[in-house]
């Protein structure tokens, strides 16, 4: 009995510091890449790069800096299910926790832009990525290429089609003069907590994983997934909060595309994506189409270009569903 109490005890311990492991490590990766994208539109004021272009370029790296540093540190540690668990089970979260979650603070409406390019852009990507995987279980450094490439054409027909509604030539003054030393700070601080944090989550949930006795792509999909969704998460729902409405739903599916095409892309081409867990192709990757499919009717019903509180409900219960099945 002593000793069933002393294992107990030795469980609980590790269980204990693993959590703290896991909490510690999302904090840095959020902050992160707070810091992250601080330093970088700096960098950009600085060379009078206008608000549009800092925002649809520096944003979309920053909010997926997180993902970013988590898969490539998992495949460089041949953790290849987690890198990849990681960006599925990050992109339904955006979509069934984040947008969720954001559409029940506040009613969210949705531009032409989500019609015309982001969602089509984003259910090709999801499609693609699925092809890649299904052909031999892998991704490798030419299908990783063909994705970074679909990234920048992606960008190319989204700068071109800003210029059409904003002007480009529109430059945050205040922010054009700073320190190069205060940059460089940041930045080195930004990129080193970014390291750290995704070092100690990948071990984290590793350990996790041999706790609870589940698979480390069931805790990448669900536990660093979420993690990694945090800098998305608090930024829509204060944004709710404080009633603007300029929220785009475009933000949540850019955010995605970019998971895909730059995240897994880059990292595929760094190091080849095996995927080990068949649970990943025959049941993750469909719940992560099928989240994405389920927007265009969640628009139209029952108000039409609008993510009402009722839709933020239906998504959020959704994931529930989701997180309950892959953990029974």
């Amino acid at each position: 009995n002593k000793i069933i109490i002393k294992t107990y005890n030795i469980m609980d311990t590790h269980l204990l510091i693993d959590c703290l492991l896991v909490v510690i490590s999302i904090i840095m990766l959020w902050k992160g890449a707070d810091w992250l994208v601080d330093s970088a539109a700096e960098i950009a004021h600085s060379l009078k790069i206008s608000d549009l272009v800092v925002g649809l370029t520096v944003v979309a790296f920053g909010t997926s800096a997180p993902e970013f540093a988590v898969t490539i540190s998992a495949a460089l540690t041949g953790q290849t299910d987690i890198s990849i668990g990681n960006v599925i089970g990050s992109n339904i979260a955006n979509i069934g926790l984040v947008l969720g979650i954001t559409a029940i603070v506040g009613s969210i409406s949705v531009s032409k832009t989500f019609y015309q390019l982001n969602w089509p852009s984003m259910m090709l990507f999801s499609i693609v990525l699925y092809y890649f995987l299904s052909n031999d279980n892998k991704l490798i450094f030419n299908e990783g290429l063909i994705l970074f490439s679909m990234l920048l054409l992606f960008l190319f027909l989204l700068l071109r089609q800003a210029k059409k509604e904003a002007y480009l030539d529109e430059v945050n003054e205040a922010l054009a003069v700073v320190s190069f030393f205060r940059i460089v700070v940041w930045l080195l601080i930004g990129g080193v907590a970014l390291y750290f944090g995704s070092l100690w989550l990948v071990k984290g949930a590793i350990d996790l994983a041999q706790i609870f006795g589940v698979s480390e792509a069931v805790i990448s999909i669900s536990v660093i997934a979420v993690g990694t969704s945090v800098p998305e998460l608090a930024a829509s729902v204060i944004a709710a909060a404080r009633q603007e409405k300029s929220i785009s739903l475009g933000n949540l599916i850019g955010s995605n595309i970019f998971n895909i095409g730059s995240v897994l892309g880059v990292t595929s081409m760094i190091k080849t994506i095996e995927v080990t867990e068949p649970e990943i192709l025959t049941r993750d990757i469909f719940w992560m189409i099928a989240f994405s499919a389920a927007l265009v009717p969640l628009i139209l019903i029952p108000k039409k270009h609008q993510i009402s509180r009722i839709n933020g409900f239906v998504l959020t219960i959704s994931y529930g569903f989701f997180l309950l099945f892959i953990f029974s």
